[in-house]
């Protein structure tokens, strides 16, 4: 007994100690790469307009942002718009300027809409519409974004395997424009796409979109419209949950498990104890969920990305002096590091929507976790690994488990390192 109270608390003493270094000379050392990396990419796609996403990473191996030596005059949108653009307005490194849009609030917001019944059906109605917008995608650096409800990515629909999601949706931008969900649609005219149904939705057009909700999973809606590369790229996507339904999983586990040996009652019984904890009207309240799109922004148009992000700010989930190391974070313009409990299950709704680029990829450092590709299954598909690779609309769920980790920072990026470098690379800052 002694020796075990001896050995807890010198774990204790360690976690203390390791806490205390993480906001002081590590959290330092964490804030001067998140604005080292932001100063040079700001500077760099600030300065010109037409600087080649191979300029600012030529720039990033300078000594300083000074010394990248980009002029001309500041504009990420070209001939694409006709409204004002205040991209390049002086900023302080490390703070945006914009609270319009919170990456942290929208990390862990999800949009289960109005509940009703209809004719014993369980429906989840929502309503959308489509509205050109400049979005701040670094600090000081605006895009002018073609949006869902005013905001990249788009709300997170949420909803339980089964019911039906009813989508208003209004186009208010002069470009024609869809919503296509990755489900089993079972109704071609409800497929967003501009050969079936309505087709593409015009300016000041309304649809009513109705989608069956299932399969159970993380799921991908985005418009599509012609050319789908641009539609896509300029911010018409976003995250869709359909959570388990507990019942439907007892009645047919098989469907939720990619095994072919004896379905026992203490595996059926494991299996409905995993919906719950995925279910937002069971258990899902005891994980720390949170949704991941990765996404990037091609400021100049060339058919490459200059800037790279998960959930669009560059380095959001980094480190800078600016920020506070106790108490409550306000507001969405401070970059932060992504706080969690240590004793907690974390759990993350992992998105592609990168265009220009073949794949993207989410990597842990000092830890594996399970992913469970496109999140159909209640077993994981891949287990202990570090980093997962996505193409474009590919999606999965990602757990973590950081109860024997001590507190402290803990990177996490895109393994494609132009990317880490460009804006998608951030930290967990584990709490005991």
């Amino acid at each position: 007994m002694a020796n075990d109270r001896q050995d807890s608390a010198g774990e204790n003493a360690a976690a203390d100690r390791e806490s205390g270094q993480s906001s002081g000379g590590k959290r330092d050392d964490a804030a001067e790469l998140t604005e080292t990396l932001t100063g040079r990419l700001v500077s760099a796609v600030k300065e010109d307009a037409a600087v080649s996403r191979r300029a600012v990473l030529g720039g990033l191996g300078l000594a300083g942002a000074s010394a990248i030596g980009f002029s001309g005059s500041v504009s990420a949108d070209g001939e694409h718009e006709s409204i004002p653009s205040p991209h390049g307005a002086s900023g302080t490194v490390g703070e945006y300027q914009s609270a319009d849009f919170d990456p942290h609030s929208f990390l862990r917001e999800f949009n289960t809409g109005t509940v009703k019944e209809e004719n014993g059906q369980r429906v989840r109605e929502f309503e959308f519409s489509a509205s050109l917008r400049n979005i701040e995608i670094a600090p000081g650096v605006t895009f002018p974004a073609w949006t869902y409800n005013g905001q990249v990515p788009g709300p997170t629909i949420r909803a339980v395997e089964g019911e039906i999601i009813r989508v208003k949706f209004t186009n208010g931008q002069e470009h024609p424009h869809t919503i296509h969900p990755h489900l089993k649609n079972v109704n071609p005219r409800m497929d967003g796409i501009p050969q079936n149904g309505p087709g593409v939705i015009e300016q000041t057009e309304e649809f009513v979109y109705e989608w069956q909700a299932k399969p159970a999973g993380c799921h991908f809606y985005h418009c599509h419209s012609m050319p789908l590369k641009e539609h896509i790229h300029r911010g018409l996507y976003g995250a869709m949950i359909v959570d388990p339904d507990p019942e439907r999983v007892r009645n047919n586990p098989r469907d939720y498990i990619n095994y072919h040996g004896p379905m026992t009652d203490e595996l059926r019984a494991e299996l409905v104890e995993e919906a719950k904890l995925r279910n937002h009207e069971h258990r899902a309240d005891e994980v720390d969920e949170m949704v991941m799109v990765m996404n990037g922004f091609d400021t100049n148009f060339d058919g490459d990305n200059e800037v790279y992000a998960a959930n669009t700010r560059a380095f959001a989930y980094g480190v800078a002096n600016t920020d506070a190391t106790e108490g409550e974070w306000t507001g969405g313009e401070t970059i932060k590091p992504i706080q969690i409990q240590r004793d907690q299950r974390q759990r993350v709704y992992l998105v592609n929507a990168i265009e220009f680029d073949l794949i993207n990829s989410f990597h842990t450092h000092s830890q594996f976790f399970d992913y469970y590709d496109h999140g159909t299954t209640l077993k994981p598909t891949h287990k202990k690994i570090d980093t997962i690779m996505q193409c474009q609309a590919q999606r999965g769920i990602i757990e973590l488990d950081y109860s024997d980790h001590q507190p402290g920072l803990y990177m996490f990026h895109a393994h494609q390192s132009e990317f880490a470098e460009l804006g998608w690379m951030s930290f967990f800052e584990v709490k005991s």
